[in-house]
């Protein structure tokens, strides 16, 4: 979440994509969910319910990698693990007061929120697929089981404007692992060089980049929400 721009990894060739093609086929939009969507600020969570160890951005960064990108919490995406095992787990990994990690832990699905710039964009575009256009819109996300389904309950309108999408508790399957790539385009019959994906995560555009997609690094939200209708129209040739 660093920085101010989306960027091509690599070079990804991100502008052309779509251009060329014979046939109708529709162009695929595969979006990650926290850190483009959904708001996912972890710095700032820890610094809310560990103060006296996340006391500054270099002592939260370091909690941030120490409690959110061990295997624990990867299993907990992953779908192997439940919250209250993780965080009794990681409570006791990191020597943090075990009710504060469940407080964090536990009821997180409930408190994160929309990126609201991206979300309005998000409905622009399905309202050019609603209209015809050639545009199928897809989500690609690590998002614990819990997580997943208190999100969807809460925002039905963000999940009703997408076209199908996968979430890494339920197929137990994480990025960046190309696995849970592999399975979005097979059930959705994905052409890699019809479809453009968006992470906030340079590993995960890596991987796509790896089976032939067209890849973004998402690094802000508003940069994106700039950029990508842009991008969308020149494809679509609109």
């Amino acid at each position: 979440m660093r920085g101010s721009d989306c960027k091509r990894t690599r070079e990804a060739p991100c502008v052309p994509l779509g251009e060329g093609r014979r046939d109708n086929r529709a162009m695929n939009l595969v979006f990650d969910l926290g850190g483009v969507l959904i708001d996912w600020q972890p710095a700032d969570h820890l610094k809310k319910h560990f103060p006296q160890r996340a006391t500054d951005d270099a002592s939260a960064h370091a909690l941030v990698r120490a409690f959110f990108h061990h295997q624990d919490w990867l299993d907990f995406d992953g779908g192997l693990r439940e919250a209250e095992d993780v965080a009794a787990r990681t409570a006791q990994r990191l020597q943090l007061p075990p009710e504060a990690v469940r407080e964090l832990v536990v009821p997180l699905g409930e408190i994160l929120q929309p990126v609201t710039v991206t979300v309005d964009m998000l409905a622009r575009l399905a309202e050019q697929r609603d209209a015809g256009a050639p545009l199928k819109l897809y989500y690609l996300s690590n998002m614990p089981l819990p997580y997943a389904r208190a999100l969807e309950r809460r925002l039905p309108e963000l999940f009703g404007r997408f076209d199908g999408g996968v979430f890494s508790g339920d197929v137990k399957r994480i990025k960046p692992n190309t696995e849970i790539f592999e399975l979005l385009a097979w059930r959705h019959g994905l052409v890699p060089a019809d479809t453009l994906f968006i992470d906030d995560s340079v590993p995960n555009v890596e991987s796509a980049m790896a089976l032939g997609w067209q890849a973004l690094h998402c690094t802000s939200p508003a940069a994106l929400a700039a950029q990508l209708p842009r991008m969308v129209d020149k494809a679509l040739g609109t």
